[in-house]
């Protein structure tokens, strides 16, 4: 079972919360609660949950302080924020911070719980702790590891779909924020651009078929994602320095 903090002010909504949903059945079990960030701080610095549920706004320390000194201190605990509709600043903050998600309190139902509790327990169960997940070799040697909920969420998709039409409105829906803010914080996560990140992972796998497979270049192209052949020869030369048949040459 996955261990849960619930953090919130509102006693009213702290009790529907633990009643809407049957949390053993989802993997979970309520092992806190705490009314503000300041009660909740030292319980997870004690026992650090695999999961804290938190509201954003809350007197003496609110949401996003508590999940930066959370941070600070090193813990690792998956943070859900509850929050307000149209509190988009505090939203787009939390996910900065490492927020893995967010519920708008209003309109919260079992569904949305459900669906949420899916997702964490689907993270923790794939390295048992949050994620951390590293850049794979490329052409262009990687940055660093990434620690970025949403920035690690992107660059799985790109490395498990990255032979299929991938846009950048595609990928902002798919983590649920916007196309600019999505893109800013890609690149000051990982110190390049998402498209940058695409092409590079295109052009790794690529290389993989020219070493290991005796495929027709134009074939290789579409199979690691560029439809269009010279496309493909062209972000080749730029990352690699050679053309594809030049590379399988040399190799």
């Amino acid at each position: 079972m996955w261990k849960v903090l619930l953090v919130e002010d509102e006693t009213f909504v702290r009790e529907s919360v633990k009643e809407i949903i049957r949390w053993e059945d989802m993997g979970f079990t309520l092992a806190g609660e705490a009314s503000n960030g300041l009660e909740a701080l030292p319980m997870i610095k004690q026992d650090p949950p695999d999961l804290v549920l938190c509201d954003i706004v809350m007197p003496q320390m609110d949401g996003l302080m508590l999940l930066q000194e959370t941070r600070k201190a090193g813990i690792q605990s998956k943070f859900v924020m509850l929050t307000c509709m149209g509190d988009f600043e505090s939203m787009r903050q939390a996910m900065e911070y490492g927020a893995s998600n967010y519920i708008l309190k209003l309109s919260m139902s079992v569904k949305d719980l459900r669906e949420t509790l899916a997702k964490i327990s689907k993270e923790l169960s794939n390295n048992g702790v949050p994620q951390e997940r590293a850049i794979r070799p490329a052409a262009t040697a990687p940055k660093e590891k990434i620690t970025h909920p949403e920035v690690n969420k992107i660059i799985q998709y790109i490395e498990q779909h990255y032979d299929q039409d991938i846009t950048l409105k595609f990928l902002a829906r798919y983590v649920m924020m916007g196309e600019n803010y999505v893109s800013a914080l890609f690149k000051k996560k990982t110190g390049e651009t998402l498209i940058h990140y695409l092409h590079r992972t295109r052009i790794n796998k690529a290389i993989e078929y020219l070493t290991d497979t005796d495929w027709p270049v134009n074939q290789i192209g579409h199979q690691v994602g560029f439809m269009n052949d010279n496309y493909f020869i062209k972000i080749f030369k730029r990352m690699t320095g050679t053309t594809p048949s030049q590379y399988r040459h040399q190799k």
